[in-house]
Parts: C-alpha cells; structure tokens; sequence
C-alpha cells in the first residue's frame, strides 16, 4: 500500500533567550531538527545552515533506503563543511555548531541520521519509544552504568555534548540507521527543549492523544513553556498515513531560525582573496588585513607563509614523537617496575607430580608467564588429601618465602605418607 507522510514543524524561542537558535523542517519525504550553539552571535546561524543545506535532500528521489541514508549522511558532512567555511569568513562565529536529528522516508522505511542530542521518537500499536540516543557526557555515563537515567536528568552536566557539528571537526561521527515503518506509525523529532523539560510519561500522553500533527505539535511546545522551559523548543511531527489520508500539510515548511535569511554583520567578516584561502585562517586574515602593502612581493609573502605552516607541521610532528617516546618510555618503566614486584610474591603449586614453590604471580602476559619455580619439594602431589590437593593445582598464595615454606610444612604433615608415618 502507497503511504504518505502528513508532517508539521512548529518552534518558540521559549522563555529566557532573546533569539531562537533551533530551526526545523518539514518536507514531503524529509524531516529535520536542529539544535544551535555558540551563542547569540553563532547558534541560529548554525542551525539554520545546517537545515537548509539538508533540506536540499527532500527533492532528491531514492530508489532504496540506503541510497536515502547515504545521500542524508552526505547532507549532514556537507553542512558540516558549510559551518566551517562560514567561520572562516567570519571570525566572530568560531565555536558555532549544532545537533542535527533527521530522516528520510523511503516507502516502508525510515533512514535516520543524528548527531548531538535532539531526539527522535516513534509511536507504534499505543507505545512510545526514543530512537535515537543522545550524544552527551551524561547519557556515556549512563552507558557505561556509571549513573541511572534518573541520575542524568539532573546530572550538572546534563547540557554538555560530545558530538556536534561545527567547525571542530571535518569529519564528525554522525550515526545512521534503517528502521521500518508501517501506516500508523507516528515519528516525532525534538530539540532539547522539549525533552529536558517534559518528562517521556507527558510527551507519550500527548503524543497518543490522536490529534492531526499541527495541533500535537501545538500541545508538545505549550506543556514545555508552562513547564517553564528557558531554551528554544522545536517540535517536527510526521505520521505515517494510507493512501488517501492526510491530517498534516504536505508543504515544506522551515520553522525557527532557519524560516529567516541568514544575517551577517557585514562589518564583522572579510571577503578572502583566493590565495589566502588555502592558507592557515588565522594567517589569512592576517594577509587581508596587509595586503594594500604587499601587491608588489605577494608571491614571497605567500612562499613565507607557507614555510611557516611547514615549520609548524614539523613542530607538530616533532611534538607527537618526544610525546610517543615518553609514552614508550612511560610503558617500558612501568612493566620492569611490575615486573619486579611480582618477583616479590610467592605461591605454592603443582611442579609436574610435586609441590613446589614458585616465585612471582599466577599471571601471564601473552606467552610470558610470571612466575618460575623457585625450589621443589618432595611432597608428592598424589599423597595428598583431595581437599589440600584440590587448593595446591589452584595455588596457594603466600606472602613471602617464609610463608610458602610453613605452607609446604603443613602439606607434609597432612600428606599420606606423613599421616601414616
């Protein structure tokens, strides 16, 4: 059965923040929601690159899903290289990024890609289950057991991301997947703001209330703001319907930041001379700002830069070797000094059908035992009790020589040919 995708988008600035650095879109086959950051100067402009830049894929066709999911994760690394660019025309921006959560609709399937922690929803037969996971320093210690969930939604750390895009990374780690989808399903995208103040219980309640898309999404953004929500909140819902049926409108629609143009302060960035773009940001700017004096020996003033981009790698370069000799250095310190101290401890064990006492540990380092036999009884294995025989082929730990030595002395006396004798 043909299915159609009946969507809506809605975003509020909330109640603290002058601007509104989330944007949103939905679109025929596309929905998108991101989270900007960097401050009032950075954030929407973030955001509202990234989209429309993805937004560029909901009029591409897809032939399967993975076509789709490639084609989506190539929107996202796109972006992301859009957002660098742009700080290097515009200094003011660095440190300007965003969360993307998005997913392409082909057929009965989904292709999602996500970065940061806006979320993904899906609700299937009256369930509501979180798709994506959030790439924060909180939810890694919730993965790692670290803290309970119920510990990370209050965690002082709860806002700090470990993934972004931006211009920190060229090539950042987007994850992406394929899930199904039937008629009924309903899939709902969120900034943070929605989440971090609207418990999963309430956004399930609301989501399952049944209503068309719009007025849902209505609901979502009035509980965050009565809930006192401070950031901006971003809401994109999309249902999956059978042909014929559309409760939500079909026609794109960008919400947020991303609904505005983009706006520089045209006093803020330089234009770059093509020369100057292949060098290192902080030297092109600084060959803008002398390039009236340099029109007559431009090609010297270029080799030079070069050169001092050349000499920095090498620093670079020579800067990880020492820090890979240390580490080396560091590594070999501490397998001597271990080593060592395992030559302090003793146990007693089985030497072919004897006790003996072996100095070291019960350890081995790939083929390299630990341990060497130290000095050989004449306690003799099969003469022992089953319970003292049992714990020899274990080992018996001592704490020093001495100790072994009253350990073999007991196994002695204990041993048949002692008892008997």
């Amino acid at each position: 059965m043909t299915q159609n995708t009946s969507g809506a988008a809605g975003s509020h600035v909330g109640k603290v923040r002058a601007n509104n650095q989330d944007s949103g879109f939905a679109g025929s086959q596309l929905f998108v929601v991101a989270d900007g950051m960097g401050g009032h100067a950075g954030g929407d402009v973030a955001s509202a690159i990234a989209v429309k830049r993805i937004a560029e894929t909901d009029s591409q066709e897809f032939s399967t899903p993975q076509e789709a999911e490639f084609a989506l994760q190539s929107s996202l690394v796109a972006a992301n290289q859009l957002l660098a660019e742009t700080v290097f025309e515009h200094p003011e921006l660095t440190g300007m990024g965003t969360t993307v959560s998005a997913f392409i609709r082909v057929g009965d399937n989904i292709a999602i890609a996500h970065i940061g922690d806006s979320r993904i929803y899906l609700v299937r037969d009256g369930e509501v289950s979180q798709v994506t996971s959030d790439h924060t320093f909180v939810q890694r210690l919730v993965d790692s057991g670290r803290i309970t969930p119920e510990e990370a939604a209050v965690h002082p750390r709860r806002s700090v991301l470990m993934r972004v895009l931006g211009d920190i990374d060229a090539a950042p780690e987007i994850d992406t997947s394929i899930l199904g989808t039937v008629p009924g399903d309903r899939w709902m995208l969120c900034s943070d703001g929605l989440s971090s103040y609207v418990d999963d219980d309430r956004i399930a309640e609301i989501l399952l209330q049944g209503r068309p898309p719009a007025p849902t999404v209505d609901s979502l953004i009035a509980e965050a703001l009565d809930n006192g929500a401070p950031d901006n909140v971003t809401v994109v819902i999309a249902d999956i319907e059978p042909d014929g049926t559309m409760t939500g409108s079909s026609e794109p629609a960008l919400v947020g930041s991303a609904a505005s143009p983009i706006e520089f302060d045209p006093d803020s960035g330089r234009r770059l001379r093509l020369p100057s773009l292949l060098l290192h940001p902080i030297k092109s700017s600084t060959a803008v700002a002398r390039e009236t004096h340099l029109e007559s020996d431009a090609d010297d003033y270029l080799d030079s830069l070069i050169e001092e981009d050349r000499a920095r790698a090498r620093r670079r370069r020579l800067t990880w070797l020492i820090a890979i000799g240390l580490v080396i250095i560091g590594a070999v310190a501490a397998a001597v000094i271990g080593y060592q101290w395992t030559q302090t401890r003793y146990y007693v064990g089985v030497n072919g059908d004897r006790v003996a006492i072996y100095q070291g540990v019960q350890q081995t380092v790939g083929p390299i035992p630990l341990s060497s036999v130290f000095q050989d009884t004449d306690v003799q294995v099969s003469q022992l009790p089953m319970y003292f025989r049992d714990r020899v082929e274990a080992t018996i730990s001592a704490d020093s020589i001495v100790d072994a030595l009253d350990i073999v002395k007991n196994l002695q006396q204990n041993s048949v040919s002692g008892t008997t004798g």
